[in-house]
């Protein structure tokens, strides 16, 4: 039950995954980078601000729009629905909720533009679903702040124009001595210190970064001093509906190509999808990856009529990141021998899709977020 505008941004972000995104996405797990066209196209298309308001030059689009367009460019390829998702939410989320007016103008408008990609800084070596524990320290020096510190993990942390930075400047107070900061990449003291070799998404840059003796402005402080803590949070309900999203888009993928196969592949004298064997397991993957798309599109609605959602949000992204594992699972099992090796896509996209069941929270934190929900 979509709208008329939701069909058109659905079809128009299927078209470029089927046409751009899906012919190179082995070639680009290769050369672990995406094109530039690639982010220009998508630029084009509005998928670079896609819930930003048209105030700031965003697409203005609802977050069922969202979902639908993150499921089609992560059906073409994984490592790119990531850098969308990071881009939209948290990147411009944040910087269009808790951003002065001088960061909207200088930054958030050219970022829904799709002029530059963002990134997003939290995670430490030490400090990854516990957010609270971070290390990186910012220090008030003259009229603005000294920053310190090693972030982990880091989406875009090479290819981005600016990252969203989360630093301690008051040590005594754990979570609300949290701030967050507009950190430009090309500033003096933010280092690439490593990228990571990844099992998939190897076309998304995920990075080691440190920072040392990094001068930041008094306006480089996003929301006020001791807010970083809540303004992470902030953004998890989005983000969340964001990887269940991409899980979707992977998961269909897999299962389009194991259909495919099955019904050309003969064995004994018939296709494979004539075996009831091969016709009952993806029977159940389709039905599964069914009801995963589902309670996406329902925490989608949810966030778009204005209500809570993060309990959906969790469910959604548990759901679906490990249901894409499970879809993936079976369609290498369709494709027998075939199905592990590089020439045929299902391999790339079981890695690729590995991830959503860690970041943006991992499965073990969205169960301990429902679980806390069911005496409420």
């Amino acid at each position: 039950m979509l709208t008329e505008d939701q069909k058109i941004i659905a079809d128009a972000a299927n078209r470029f995954s089927d046409e751009v995104l899906a012919p190179r996405a082995a070639e680009r797990d290769q050369a672990c980078a995406i094109e530039p066209e690639v982010f220009a196209g998508m630029a084009q298309m509005g998928l670079l601000g896609m819930t930003v308001a048209p105030d700031f030059d965003g697409a203005g689009a609802d977050y069922v729009s969202y979902a639908l367009a993150l499921m089609a460019v992560a059906r073409g390829d994984g490592a790119v629905s990531t850098v969308m998702s990071v881009h939209n939410a948290p990147f411009c989320a944040i910087l269009e909720r808790f951003g002065s007016a001088q960061q909207k103008q200088a930054v958030l408008r050219p970022a829904a533009r799709g002029e530059f990609i963002g990134a997003f800084a939290l995670t430490e070596s030490h400090a990854g679903s516990d957010a609270s524990a971070i290390r990186t320290r910012a220090v008030r020096r003259g009229g603005g702040y000294v920053l310190d510190g090693t972030k982990q993990f880091i989406t875009s942390g090479k290819i981005g124009r600016y990252a969203i930075v989360f630093a301690v400047t008051d040590p005594q107070n754990p979570k609300r001595g949290i701030s967050a900061f507009l950190v430009p990449c090309d500033a003096r003291g933010y280092v690439v210190t490593k990228i990571e070799h990844k099992l998939g998404q190897r076309a998304s840059d995920t990075c080691s970064l440190a920072f040392d003796g990094l001068e930041l402005p008094a306006d480089a402080l996003i929301g006020a001093e001791g807010e970083g803590y809540r303004i992470a949070l902030s953004s998890l309900e989005s983000g969340r509906i964001g990887i269940a999203a991409q899980s979707v888009g992977m998961a269909q993928a897999a299962l389009d190509h194991a259909i495919r196969y099955a019904a050309e592949r003969k064995s004994f004298g018939r296709t494979l999808l004539e075996h009831q064997a091969v016709s009952f397991r993806l029977a159940d993957a389709k039905t599964r990856l069914e009801a995963a798309r589902q309670l996406v599109l329902s925490a989608a609605r949810l966030k778009d009529a204005g209500q809570p959602c993060l309990e959906q949000a969790c469910m959604a992204k548990l759901f679906a990141s490990e249901t894409a594992e499970a879809v993936c699972s079976a369609a290498i099992q369709t494709f027998g021998g075939y199905g592990y090796v590089q020439d045929f896509p299902v391999e790339r996209i079981y890695r690729d899709c590995r991830v959503c069941q860690i970041y943006e929270g991992t499965s073990d934190i969205q169960r301990i977020i429902i679980g806390r929900t069911l005496n409420a």
